[in-house]
């Protein structure tokens, strides 16, 4: 384990049966109130934007505004939020997608991506990747093209990495710590 997982994995906090018994839930509330642990994290979610080429950075609500937008400073990038339905006014794409108990829908301002841009997309994690795979969709509709996905954590017995392969089309998914 590197240096920056070893920090990173050091401020995120389990918390036992939340939201519902047997669940544990990774807070990342902790490595958001260090400086140093954030700071760390920023610039690395920056440098993967750098690497893929990207021109604009995605993030997903709401976990994925905290972490996106510091980084598309930090990257001298453009910051779009992709909102849950409803949120945002004007003209917007939107977006459905299957829950493990019913659906949801996303959607961003039609107007803010465009050919030519490449979105590097933000998450805090990547469980099942339904909400990241409707992502994908809204972002090639818009004309744009994924540069990327990058997320803090992964959590790979959940199989959301096999279910954005086809998705992703080539470009790299980067989950910084697998839990």
């Amino acid at each position: 384990m590197t240096d920056i997982q070893e920090l990173l994995l050091s401020r995120i906090r389990d918390v036992a049966d939340y939201p519902e018994p047997g669940v544990m839930f990774k807070d990342i509330t902790p490595l958001l109130a260090d400086p140093a642990a954030f700071t760390a994290l920023t610039d690395t979610l920056a440098q993967i934007a750098a690497d893929t080429g990207a021109t604009k950075v995605v993030g997903l609500e709401a976990r994925g505004f905290i972490l996106g937008a510091p980084v598309a400073v930090r990257a001298g990038l453009g910051f779009i939020p992709v909102r849950k339905a409803g949120k945002l006014p004007g003209a917007t794409l939107r977006q459905a997608y299957d829950l493990e108990y019913g659906s949801a829908e996303i959607e961003v301002h039609a107007e803010d991506l465009s050919d030519g841009d490449r979105v590097l997309i933000v998450d805090d994690v990547l469980a099942t990747g339904g909400t990241a795979e409707a992502a994908i969709h809204l972002i090639q509709r818009a004309g744009a093209e994924v540069s990327g996905l990058a997320v803090l954590m992964e959590l790979g017995f959940l199989g959301g990495r096999a279910r954005l392969d086809a998705a992703l089309d080539g470009a790299p998914l980067q989950a910084l710590l697998q839990v």
